[in-house]
């Protein structure tokens, strides 16, 4: 293996071991064109869904299917992530072809979903070290922030996607769902976490804009084109619905309040963007703005906390999962710490 997806495989994890066999055999029955032998490795990155390479002769597919072990309840939402890139196939937002959707447990022990490989990069550090220099900087998180304003710009009714989610509200269900998922996977007492859930839903913007959500809209959930600074696709939709564009942005916008480094959960806070060539909020923000034709962007600062707020709520499952014995990615106990960090500077952009 001598392209882009060399560096991002392992071997598959001792969890997350399955019957390669049977899943062979279903693929040569269900998807089309699917012709073994077949080897699977999995990909580094993900602390939630398990994602795997699967190459053939002739082909190469990626599979992505539920974690074993207990879960939370609408965690690991496989079925909504297929259903939500086939719908998106044929919009001029980029994502994988969806090829199958397998919803018997009994293949290879949870539910999972079989979409194309796409041969691009991959910036997992948010400050883009392997760019050609500023100007490609520049221009992807341009790219980037185009690909956020075309996605929430997408017709709801011409999708199939008006049921995806609820029309209205999505501010206050999502700080319900994040306060119940933490609650869920608490193991330890976090002021700030507190102070969060007592402070978000009382100070809620009176804007109801509904679009569709990505709810994990980064650089790391894009491939890019192997030279040119172009989103292939967008990743990862698990956590999408109907709901508030801001929520993206603001999500999109915590790398700024975030240090610099080479870590899970590192931003920008340190670093020269003039001298990278990367976005300034501000710039960002504007960019975004204009690629949505909105006048201007109201209480980012609200967005990027329940960012922070959503984010430590996430982690914190991802350590829960790392103390249980069945996260996606053996990195996951390291978490514990960041969780308190997310919390503390989410809690900061308050003003409270």
């Amino acid at each position: 293996m001598t392209d882009s997806a060399a560096g991002e495989v392992r071997d598959v994890r001792d969890r997350h071991r399955f019957d390669e066999a049977r899943l062979a055999d279903y693929l040569g029955v269900h998807l089309q064109g699917f012709k073994g032998p077949l080897a699977i490795k999995q990909f580094k990155g993900g602390q939630s869904n398990p994602t795997f390479l699967l190459e053939t002769p002739d082909a190469r597919y990626v599979l992505r299917k539920k974690p074993p072990g207990k879960l939370l309840p609408s965690a690991h939402a496989i079925e909504r992530e297929y259903r939500i890139m086939s719908a998106l196939r044929d919009t001029d937002v980029p994502v994988p072809n969806a090829l199958l959707l397998c919803e018997d447990a009994d293949v290879i022990g949870t539910p999972f979903f079989v979409m194309e490989w796409l041969d691009g990069r991959v910036f997992r550090n948010p400050l883009m070290p392997e760019a050609s220099g500023p100007d490609e900087r520049t221009a992807l998180g341009r790219a980037m922030l185009d690909t956020l304003a075309r996605l929430h710009s997408v017709d709801l009714d011409a999708t199939g996607l008006r049921d995806f989610g609820k029309p209205s509200g999505y501010m206050r269900r999502q700080i319900e769902r994040w306060s119940k998922q933490y609650e869920a996977s608490k193991t330890d007492e976090i002021e700030a976490m507190n102070q969060l859930r007592e402070w978000l839903p009382s100070h809620l913007p009176e804007s109801e804009d509904v679009a569709i959500a990505h709810g994990d809209f980064r650089l790391e959930n894009l491939i890019i084109h192997p030279t040119e600074p172009r989103v292939l696709a967008v990743l990862d939709w698990e956590l999408s619905t109907l709901g508030h564009p801001l929520a993206d942005l603001g999500y999109n916008c915590m790398l700024y309040h975030l240090p610099e480094g080479d870590f899970a959960g590192s931003g920008y806070l340190g670093a020269d963007l003039d001298a990278l060539g990367i976005l300034s909020k501000d710039e960002a923000v504007r960019h975004y703005a204009q690629a949505t034709g909105r006048s201007g962007v109201d209480d980012i600062d609200f967005y990027v906390a329940f960012g922070m707020f959503r984010l430590a709520a996430i982690v914190q499952g991802v350590y829960k999962r790392g103390l249980d014995g069945n996260a996606s990615s053996e990195s996951a106990l390291r978490f514990g710490p960041i969780v308190h960090h997310l919390a503390s500077v989410g809690w900061s952009l308050t003003g409270a």
